[in-house]
């Protein structure tokens, strides 16, 4: 518009609100999430501002610069993929001394820090979708770019795309305690999408978990209610199960990577005469309460969590 004779801030306002919205709850969130707007100049601010709140009864955190803006939205992102290393660190440290991760962070978080309390995330298979994977690396370049250099995203980033391959060593560790070698073993993976409760399939965790189990001999079985069964054929190589009996059927372990509505209702129970004797659950993200564990554990299953 300037290369038409018109000046930024004078003939026009400009700007940038970037988008923080979750998979799964966007609608939700686009009327309770601040709207952060960082304008060209105060008119524009003013104007942005004037908008979201008109609109949608938005509450707005105006920050003085489009960059400002930005810089807001790559840091929550940034938080969150860090957040989620540290737990997945975490597991790892109290798998190591046979405790319970979930137990430690549910403790941890207890105690009040700053205006709020000590927020650590859970730990699972993976991390995935389009902007955690991205965000924090579009950061560490702007940053290195700009003469910074940003250690933790690079570390943050290792951690998180480690987790596919420990999980995937967790379901052939629990294979190998029931004498059942890769080769021979059938594993049922519920859930495929890189986050329980939606269908999206977009950088998914899970595409390279079951890469590993194959590589390693093992029969996979895929099922997801949720997901498109072409995106499924694309992503992972194989068309996906039409119903959870087909998934389950002779199975040798029962991998919960992605845990949703459905799934929750499941009544492991009635499963036992469709699986294989000496079945394992192994729990890449559905953090099953102790009771449920338990439950599991009496019904004839072997239970394995991250950090559990």
């Amino acid at each position: 518009m300037e290369s038409g004779g018109l000046t930024c801030g004078e003939d026009f306002g400009l700007a940038f609100c970037p988008e923080r919205l979750s998979q799964g709850a966007a609608l939700d969130e686009l009327r309770s999430l601040p709207v952060i707007v960082g304008g060209w100049c105060r008119e524009s601010s003013s104007a942005a501002e004037e908008f979201w709140r008109r609109g949608l009864g938005a509450h707005v955190v105006s920050c003085s610069s489009p960059e400002s803006a930005e810089l807001a939205k790559l840091a929550n992102n940034w938080w969150v993929d860090h957040n989620i290393a540290l737990a997945n660190e975490l597991a790892q440290v109290c798998a190591s001394f046979d405790v319970d991760v979930i137990e430690v962070i549910e403790a941890t978080n207890s105690i009040p820090k700053g205006n709020g309390r000590v927020n650590i995330l859970l730990p699972g298979v993976g991390v995935g979708g389009s902007c955690l994977t991205k965000d924090p690396w579009m950061l560490w370049r702007a940053a290195r770019e700009n003469g910074v250099d940003l250690e933790m995203i690079s570390a943050a980033r290792k951690v998180n795309d480690s987790m596919p391959e420990l999980t995937a060593r967790l379901i052939l560790d629990e294979l190998a305690r029931a004498g059942r070698a890769p080769e021979e073993a059938r594993v049922a993976v519920l859930g495929l999408a890189f986050k329980n409760d939606t269908g999206d399939l977009r950088e998914t965790p899970v595409a390279p978990a079951v890469a590993y189990l194959r590589a390693a001999g093992v029969d996979v079985r895929l099922y997801d209610p949720l997901t498109e069964p072409t995106e499924v054929e694309r992503i992972f190589g194989s068309t996906p199960c039409a119903s959870l009996d087909a998934a389950v059927e002779g199975a040798d372990c029962l991998a919960l990577l992605a845990w949703h509505g459905e799934f929750r209702r499941i009544d492991f129970t009635l499963l036992r005469d469709k699986v294989a004797p000496n079945c394992a659950v192994v729990d890449g993200r559905a953090h099953l309460p102790v009771p449920a564990v338990e439950s599991l554990r009496e019904a004839g299953y072997s239970y394995r969590g991250i950090g559990r």
